[in-house]
């Protein structure tokens, strides 16, 4: 197991995000994007054990988790921003982008519009489109009637479904604990601009290597949804992980982290 450390990045507008660091600092950077409601802990599975040839970041995003809150900026666009600030800050001049959920949109935005500082990406159930799911409409209507205190059940519930096997109940605290932290505002911004935004859209220009790990049980993105995204970028591969759910690095990280390895090994082959 690798060691995690916690530091913190102040952004060129002074927007400050703590970010976990792990693995070896001669290892192919790899930059983890969680979605709502995470924070860097939705992949300390992960960051614990990253092999030596990778050197793992995964900053918080703003509004989340214990970054700083501002009263607005929580488009897909407004995120992708930061993460391009949050490399130039740490230093990295080029790294693998692994985007969870809707984090993923965050990453694929980046990818688009920086290919030089990216040199590959991977989405881990991320969703192409959000326009044809009824049940994301709802949460959206649930959301905005929200206020604070935020209540648990709600969180919980969100939370609800993600995964089709058991986890540790102690990472699922923590991951509720996380969510807790959000105002009522940033789940209602974040969730306005994810759904506000034609997702599609930003799956056009996305010329990196790209690879998808999708749970065959995920309660939210059907098979077909992992398709909008291996019709659009071209040369997309699909890894399927039987009886997964949504969050598929919580269930399996030890094989997320050698299907993100291997990709890494390929495209340093390929340079």
């Amino acid at each position: 197991m690798t060691v995690i450390a916690l530091k913190t990045a102040v952004l060129r507008d002074g927007l400050t995000l703590p970010y976990a660091e792990a693995g070896y600092p001669e290892g192919t950077p790899v930059v983890f994007v969680h979605g709502l409601a995470d924070s860097w802990w939705s992949f300390e599975p992960l960051l614990r054990q990253l092999p030596a040839s990778l050197h793992g970041f995964a900053p918080t995003q703003r509004g989340h988790g214990d970054a700083d809150r501002p009263p607005d900026g929580y488009t897909p666009e407004d995120f992708a921003a930061d993460l391009v600030a949050f490399l130039d800050t740490v230093g990295i001049r080029r790294t693998l982008l692994a985007g969870s959920s809707s984090g993923g949109v965050t990453a694929r935005i980046v990818a688009g519009s920086h290919p030089d500082r990216i040199s590959g990406l991977v989405l881990i159930g991320v969703p192409a489109t959000l326009a044809d799911k009824p049940a994301v409409t709802a949460v959206g209507e649930t959301v905005q009637g929200l206020s604070d205190p935020v209540p648990r059940e709600f969180v919980e519930g969100f939370l609800d479904g993600m995964v089709s096997r058991p986890v540790a109940r102690g990472f699922i605290e923590t991951m509720v604990e996380e969510g807790l932290k959000l105002p009522a505002y940033v789940w209602q911004e974040t969730v306005r601009g994810l759904l506000e935004t034609d997702l599609r859209a930003t799956l056009a220009g996305i010329l990196v290597p790209t690879l998808l790990l999708w749970g065959d049980q995920d309660a939210f993105l059907p098979r077909a949804d992992q398709q909008i995204i291996l019709d659009a970028v071209h040369g997309a591969r699909l890894l399927t992980y039987e009886g997964a759910g949504h969050v598929v690095h919580w269930e399996e990280p030890e094989r997320v982290v050698a299907d993100i390895a291997a990709f890494a090994a390929r495209l340093a082959a390929k340079s």
